[in-house]
């Protein structure tokens, strides 16, 4: 199983969210490194906000010394990362930004990794010296992508029962022909075919190395017979013309490729394979639509194109080029081909033998490869993350959710995907008066949820769900934003909000229907996967009801009855209230846990300072989702 075109294209381009300047060596011992933003990012304004809150702009210098003490080179390296780690943001981990953001200010192990790739990458080896500061700085990156968590490190355990025979030797039909590997093919327990290590492998190391000259590329198709026909046909383009040569090439016992071949499945039991009953247990589901879509696609594209070859049945023999074996070609490069970039700038769409064995992880070992190398006309898979002896090494497929990657690839990744989600159609905000913030804030014209597990903030007006969703509906559902005695208008904005993704959610569950009771291990294949794939579904759905759940709860128990009560009049009390507030900068979650604590209580005497707490300091813009509220409860 390998990346599909797209996959390569995001591999290729992550570096391009940030620009990096000449490295200038102002003396030996100083070192400026020169950071920008490109404008070109699709998400520039949003990160540029991200920055902003950082306190970094989207230019930014770090001076680097041989005489900075380690706090000082420590405060370089903290500021290079965060610079970093937003610059290498993707959509998903933009929109769900600070929501899934640790204390650490760790976004995703993906995003980790590929921001201190993206420090070591501001240094080339070429212009680093042993002892110096360029060498140090590479050094102490390793040791911190060594010391990235949450990655998946566990030794595969191999099924002695599966020889691996044909696998075997296409990787010494490989090594014959110049392929270099660290990598084992072996049968592993819940994956089926995988690489593992044969080595303790480091960052840097490179797992696999192929020569180009072993690669399956469209030449091949523009040096056989068929080339001179195909070409002739309107709207053909390369990666169909290497569609109908593989299906064709595959059945010649003298072909190149030959142990390639032999070493492929017979079905890749794609979703695209999925049977009718498969089909049915995905009622309800996205998914659904998704493969019906897709082989309605294909099977249109085969009713064209076969009638356009059936006068060349010496080229085409009509045995090879049945329906079956397009899907199966279909198939195959779907689930293995790669975009290469070669020396002349040109993508190509390439299978590439021995490669195809590596699997995709949510936390991969290889993130950056797809660009053949000039001075040794190779593709290179180099390590962004160490693999032990033993482990299974894991390539990136892409950053894609689970439905693509089972329609496409035939499996579902092993934990909680970040990119399951479920987006939501909506319509832009119109508003002349906003300012570049509130621009940033709602130019999403598609809003997702995923599962409420993933968001590192619960609590009030969070409660684990996207800040760009909240802050949408809420305006949506007429949020008076700085106002001073539209309190209860906002609270009950906030409520109707949570109430109405409730409801739309209830109904997506009710649509997913009860779990079924059959034994999974009992079911074909595809009726396996499908009823795995909705068992997803249905936690992420129940993971936001939960939290929608949760808030509606916080509201009707304590917040409502609480400021009804308390905060109905304006007395004494209240000036006391607003002065205590204006006093204090407390953590919002902490704050409101003593809140709750006190209002259940009972003691009325504690409550005034516990909604001071809870209250944000005047004039601030936004605090987290407290802005809005803080703003409200100035009228009381």
């Amino acid at each position: 199983m390998k990346p599909s075109s797209s996959s390569v294209n995001s591999t290729l381009c992550y570096f391009k969210s940030s620009k990096v300047g000449a490295l200038n060596i102002m003396s030996e011992t100083i070192v400026d490194l020169c950071l920008e933003l490109s404008q070109d990012d699709p998400f520039y304004q949003h990160k540029k906000k991200l920055l902003s809150c950082k306190g970094l702009d989207v230019k930014e210098t770090v001076s680097l010394s041989g005489s900075l003490s380690q706090q000082l080179l420590n405060a370089a390296m903290e500021k290079l990362l965060q610079f970093g780690r937003i610059a290498n943001l993707d959509k998903v981990e933009v929109y769900f930004g600070d929501d899934a953001c640790t204390q650490a200010g760790v976004y995703s192990v993906r995003n980790e990794i590929s921001a201190l790739t993206w420090i070591f990458s501001l240094i080339p080896a070429s212009s680093c010296k042993p002892q110096t500061l360029e060498a140090a700085i590479r050094e102490a990156v390793k040791v911190r992508i060594s010391e990235v968590v949450g990655a998946e490190e566990e030794e595969a355990r191999v099924d002695d029962s599966y020889r691996c025979e044909k696998e075997s030797r296409l990787v010494e039909w490989g090594q014959r022909n110049g392929v270099k590997t660290k990598l084992q093919i072996a049968q592993i327990e819940g994956y089926g075919r995988g690489a593992i290590a044969t080595e303790d492998l480091k960052f840097g190391d490179v797992a696999l190395e192929i020569p180009i000259s072993s690669v399956i590329s469209e030449e091949y198709v523009y040096n056989s017979d068929m080339h001179s026909i195909l070409e002739k046909i309107d709207g053909m383009t390369s990666e169909t013309m290497m569609l109908l040569w593989t299906m064709r090439e595959k059945h010649n016992h003298e072909s190149k490729f030959k142990p390639y071949f032999d070493s492929l499945q017979e079905s890749f039991c794609t979703g695209l394979s999925f049977g009718v009953d498969a089909i049915m247990v995905l009622d309800g589901t996205l998914l659904l639509d998704e493969i019906m879509q897709s082989k309605e696609l294909l099977r249109e594209r085969y009713d064209e194109l076969i009638p356009l070859l059936s006068n060349q049945k010496n080229v085409f023999p009509p045995e090879m080029y049945t329906w079956e074996h397009y899907l199966w070609a279909c198939e195959l490069y779907y689930s293995n081909s790669m975009q290469i970039k070669f020396p002349d700038g040109k993508l190509k769409t390439c299978l590439i033998p021995v490669a195809g064995f590596l699997n995709h992880s949510i936390d991969p070992h290889i993130v950056k490869y797809g660009r053949v190398d000039v001075e040794t006309s190779s593709l290179k898979f180099p390590l962004s993350r160490p693999c032990n002896k033993g482990e299974q090494c894991y390539l990136s497929y892409g950053n894609y959710s689970s439905s693509h990657l089972l329609t496409f690839y035939g499996f579902l990744p092993k934990g909680d995907n970040p990119y399951d989600v479920i987006p939501l159609d909506v319509d832009v905000i119109d508003d002349e008066d906003e300012d570049e913030d509130m621009e940033s804030e709602y130019s999403w014209t598609t809003h997702m949820l995923r599962g409420t597990s993933l968001s590192s903030n619960h609590s009030i007006f969070h409660y684990g769900l996207p800040t760009p969703l909240l802050n949408y509906l809420r305006r949506a559902h007429g949020l008076v934003h700085h106002s001073e005695t539209d309190l209860w208008k906002n609270l009950e904005v906030e409520m109707g909000v949570l109430e109405n993704l409730k409801s739309t959610f209830d109904d997506m569950m009710q649509n997913l229907g009860e779990e079924d009771s059959v034994d999974r291990e009992n079911v074909d294949w595809d009726v396996r996967m499908a009823m795995e794939f909705k068992e997803r579904q249905r936690k992420i759905v129940s993971s936001i009801l939960d939290s929608c759940s949760a808030g509606i709860k916080l509201f009707e128990l304590v917040i409502l009855p609480f400021v009804q009560a308390f905060l109905g009049d304006e007395d004494e009390g209240c000036s006391g209230r607003r002065k205590m507030a204006s006093e204090m900068v407390a953590d919002p979650v902490v704050v409101l846990g003593s809140f709750i604590d006190v209002v259940a209580s009972g003691n009325s005497s504690d409550v005034g300072g516990a909604v001071a707490a809870l209250t944000p300091l005047s004039g601030s813009a936004t605090i987290g989702g407290f802005g809005w509220f803080s703003v409200a409860f100035w009228g009381y």
